[in-house]
């Protein structure tokens, strides 16, 4: 120490704010820290459930899909039977020609005018 440098006393004013300024700042370090790991688990927590959400949903999506196609076979199956069964021949029999006859001789009688 210098001989003519100014004794300190260890409890200066201007000592104490330093230290207090300097904890103030590490204990702001700290906090900011804290919120920084905070935040990044918030943001993986809400990430995590953004996916379960999505998985859901596309699980959801594949049966409306799977439901959708299995109804458009069953579908498609009816149409192709009814398809082939007006594409095989039907011949009347005599039951069906009388009936036809009738409903013809009806019909004609009624075009031309007169009450059958």
């Amino acid at each position: 120490m210098k001989p003519n440098a100014p004794t300190r006393s260890t409890s200066d004013p201007a000592d104490v704010a330093i230290a207090r300024v300097l904890q103030a700042e590490r204990d702001a370090r700290e906090s900011i820290e804290r919120a920084r790991r905070e935040a990044e688990s918030i943001a993986e927590g809400a990430r995590a459930a953004a996916r379960a959400v999505a998985e859901r949903t596309e699980g959801r999506i594949r049966g409306v899909v799977e439901v959708f196609a299995q109804d458009l076979t069953r579908r498609l199956a009816a149409i192709d039977a009814e398809a082939a069964r007006m594409a095989t021949p039907h011949f009347l029999g005599a039951a069906e020609l009388r009936a036809l006859d009738g409903a013809v001789r009806t019909l004609a009688l009624g075009l031309a005018g007169l009450a059958p």
